[in-house]
């Protein structure tokens, strides 16, 4: 029997508990939002949760002492009976989970989708068999100490992301390289050649390299937006990597509505239409969601800091035809206004709003019959919001309530 210490208590690590148990290990739970960590060096095993920095102090302490530091992620990939697709990138990670989950569902195969995503992969681990397949949704949080590849991994738009955790730009590149580090030459590295960073990170991978690009997906898509063709491509190429037919393949593409917070429809209210795109905290999804649209924006962008840089993000507000009005909120007000007015942008700019209710109030008053609103902070949620979910949420209950 060990004595396991989960480090950090929360959705990630709940579903692992209960398997630990029946391994027959000793666990305790240590969550620093009721008291610190303490002593580690007292456990055989630390099993730490996605939000905690790997190289604690404390943790680098206790490894040094002897204690095992590991993840559930570690452990599902030392234990997993069947083959793993892994997804990551700065952003699109969650949808393209989702459309190769859709896509081998449809086509019959027995398939389990968790990770970042929200679900608890010890949830089903004891349903798992030689051919089941598992999609995972990975953040860099989860890679950072990740030793093995999945036998498909797919590399997404990497540009920069969680410097509020990661000591620097260096250390979150290497945690997504970690995705497709460890892969053998019977391995497959699916690659977004887009964008510079994946062509860097791509050298060297023994896995056996496909590339795609946005442009590769021609064929019809439900979801708004073209960076979705991008997760759309990979999604297809990991269905050709299997042995899917097509007619799966365009089914989903046809159908598939997309994921809460990430460009969901809200409502449609005297003609005006409200998008909920929460998920967005960084400025290149801003900028993707804002081009998703041909119709006049009135965009809602700001939060807490993230690390972020807004020049690009106020040069494509200053000159996309398409925006008519920027809602700017929280901490990162100020930046992303001194940012627009850099680049010369003469749009309306609105700003003092207090909580969701004040927001959607201002969108209403200046929005017109065939705009959209569209929620998309490019910044994190926590100076006014619990999560990027609580703003999402919040948002869509103040536009539901627009209609009462």
């Amino acid at each position: 029997m060990k004595h396991v210490a989960i480090l950090g208590w929360g959705v990630d690590t709940q579903d692992i508990v209960p398997w630990l148990k029946r391994q027959g290990d000793r666990v305790s739970v240590l969550d620093e939002k009721e008291k610190p960590f303490g002593d580690l060096t007292k456990y055989d095993i630390l099993v730490r949760s996605p939000g905690v920095y790997r190289y604690r102090p404390e943790i680098l302490e206790a490894e040094k002492a002897g204690v095992v530091v590991t993840s559930k992620t570690k452990i599902f990939f030392d234990i997993c009976p069947g083959k793993i697709i892994g997804v990551t990138g700065t952003k699109g990670k969650g949808t393209t989970s989702s459309l190769i989950f859709e896509i081998l569902k449809s086509a019959g195969k027995d398939v389990y989708l968790a990770g970042n995503i929200g679900h608890g992969m010890f949830g089903f681990v004891d349903k798992l068999g030689l051919d089941s397949w598992v999609v995972l949704e990975l953040s860099s949080l989860q890679l950072i100490d990740l030793t093995k590849s999945p036998h498909i991994g797919v590399l997404l738009m990497t540009t920069v992301d969680h410097l509020d955790w990661h000591k620097d730009q260096n250390e979150y590149v290497q945690a997504k390289s970690n995705l497709l580090r460890f892969q053998g030459p019977g391995d497959f590295a699916v690659v977004n050649k887009d964008y510079v960073q994946c062509r860097k990170m791509a050298q060297g991978w023994l896995g056996k390299k496909i590339w795609i690009s946005g442009k590769d997906w021609k064929g019809v898509l439900r979801i708004r937006g073209n960076h979705h063709r991008e997760n759309m491509a990979a999604a297809a190429a990991v269905a050709k990597i299997i042995g899917i037919k097509r007619p799966s393949v365009t089914q989903v593409a046809r159908e598939f509505r997309g994921l809460e917070h990430r460009l969901e429809e809200v409502a449609n209210i005297d003609g005006v239409t409200y998008f909920d795109d929460s998920i967005s905290t960084v400025p290149e999804t801003t900028i993707a969601a804002i081009k998703s649209f041909t119709e006049p924006v009135i965009l809602i962008a700001g939060g807490s800091e993230k690390g972020s840089d807004f020049t690009v993000l106020g040069q494509e507000i200053a000159e996309a035809k398409s925006v008519k009005a920027v809602i700017l909120v929280g901490l990162m007000a100020s930046r992303i206004k001194q940012a627009i007015e850099a680049a010369g942008g003469r749009v309306k700019l609105l700003e003092g709003a207090k909580d969701m209710a004040e927001i959607v109030a201002q969108a209403r008053e200046v929005a017109k019959r065939g705009d959209v609103v569209v929620l998309s902070p490019a910044a994190a949620s926590f100076d006014m919001f619990t999560s990027y979910k609580d703003r999402g949420d919040q948002f869509k209950q103040q536009v539901k309530a627009l209609q009462e």
